[in-house]
């Protein structure tokens, strides 16, 4: 897991900034995307994703515990695409795991045995 602390950490070292300096500017970004979803209620930002609060409808659900039906009323959320540079990282990541873990680990099917018949 990552922390918002390894982020600024990584990019302090980057760029040649302080860490208190750098961990200002993260929390300015998060803060700025947080206030224009609020007021736009979308943010788009190019080759990383799109947030967006969307309503979700009111619903019937079951506690998982009781196995009760419960009522969960309507409530806004926020959704978020990942825009086609992470989405090619992320698929370029997922191969590169494929060809380092052995076929027994990957779960692959294999082809079922026939024997001819006479």
């Amino acid at each position: 897991m990552v922390t918002k602390k390894d982020i600024v950490r990584g990019i302090a070292e980057e760029v040649g900034l302080t860490q208190l300096q750098t961990k200002e500017i993260v929390q300015k970004t998060f803060d700025a995307i947080i206030e224009a979803l609020v007021q736009e209620g979308r943010i788009e930002l190019r080759n990383f994703g799109v947030f967006e609060i969307k309503l979700r409808a009111p619903r019937k659900a079951r506690n998982p515990r009781t196995g009760e039906k419960v009522y969960v009323p309507k409530k806004w959320v926020v959704t978020f695409k990942p825009g086609k540079e992470m989405q090619q990282r992320i698929r370029q990541r997922e191969r590169t795991a494929q060809r380092t873990t052995s076929p027994s680990q990957r779960g692959t099917v294999t082809e079922p045995v026939t024997t001819p018949s006479h």
